[in-house]
């Protein structure tokens, strides 16, 4: 009887457990799932249009405000442009200028209670006086030079009560005539100084001349001219491979290990043709009077 009784007991255990086992996976089966939120495709689609429309509307205003506000970049670049050289170009001062409209448009917050032409005023100046140092239009030695001959000019000035001499000016800083007129050629070409500059007592005087380079003198050019008109009428005595010879050795520049490559012969060969024609052409020439340079 009380074997009966305990395996009565478990029985009612086991089917105890069985019932809440049920229950559990009845639980985790109704149990709903948590899923991360995600947007819509059309939502995603809408915030694009309007971040786009933003944009555009952004830039149309930019444009406005540039058109709108160009004849100031004019007139800012005018008015630096009068303390330059001649020879920096206005339209290139404008051009920088503009650009630095067009950053002040982008870059400007109208709630700072402040009104965009005095805003934009700075970044259009700023622009042109950055694109006039990437120009590098004098470099330092030559500003250094400039204000050592004006320092040294001013001094003998004072001294002397007249305007120095060249050589006076030179001695004093310690350089050739020479050299001291060269200097004035670069000052002036870079607008550091004017060619047309004089002092107030010589004021009825022409304007100053400064010696330019030998090859550019009128006589040396002239000079130049006629000898290459000379050689011309010698060379055309020559057979025509040794005219080619002579051509592209002293126009072309090449070497003879060039001319030999393009004639089909070796180098050796080519220096005695060189050789040749040259003898020959000395010939035609002392036929015609000229024995050196000298004569032009």
């Amino acid at each position: 009887m009380k074997t009966k009784t305990v395996a009565t007991n478990q029985a009612t255990k086991i089917q105890s457990i069985k019932i809440q086992s049920i229950k559990i996976q009845s639980i985790k089966i109704q149990a709903p799932k948590l899923q991360a939120p995600k947007l819509h495709g059309t939502k995603l689609h809408t915030n694009r249009m309007q971040a786009t429309k933003m944009q555009a509307a952004k830039t149309a205003r930019r444009d406005r405000i540039v058109l709108e506000h160009l004849p100031l970049v004019k007139a800012i670049a005018i008015r630096v442009h009068e303390n330059l050289p001649v020879h920096v170009d206005l339209d290139d001062l404008v051009h920088a200028g503009v650009l630095g409209l067009f950053d002040a448009a982008g870059k400007f917050n109208p709630e700072k209670q402040v009104a965009f032409s005095s805003y934009a005023k700075h970044r259009i100046k700023g622009a042109i006086l950055d694109s006039l140092r990437q120009l590098d239009w004098a470099s330092r030695d030559l500003r250094r030079r400039h204000k050592q001959v004006e320092a040294a000019t001013r001094e003998l000035s004072a001294t002397l009560q007249r305007t120095p001499t060249e050589s006076e000016v030179a001695q004093k800083l310690g350089i050739e005539v020479e050299r001291w007129r060269q200097m004035m050629v670069d000052l002036r070409s870079v607008g550091l100084i004017s060619a047309s500059s004089r002092a107030a007592e010589h004021d009825d005087l022409p304007a100053p001349d400064f010696p330019s380079k030998p090859e550019t003198q009128p006589d040396n050019m002239c000079s130049r001219q006629q000898m290459r008109s000379v050689l011309g009428v010698a060379m055309k005595t020559l057979p025509e491979r040794y005219q080619k010879v002579v051509f592209l050795y002293y126009t072309n520049e090449m070497t003879m290990k060039e001319i030999g490559g393009i004639l089909g012969i070796n180098e050796s060969r080519v220096s005695q043709i060189h050789k040749s024609a040259l003898e020959k052409m000395q010939v035609v020439l002392q036929a015609n009077g000229i024995d050196s340079v000298r004569a032009f």
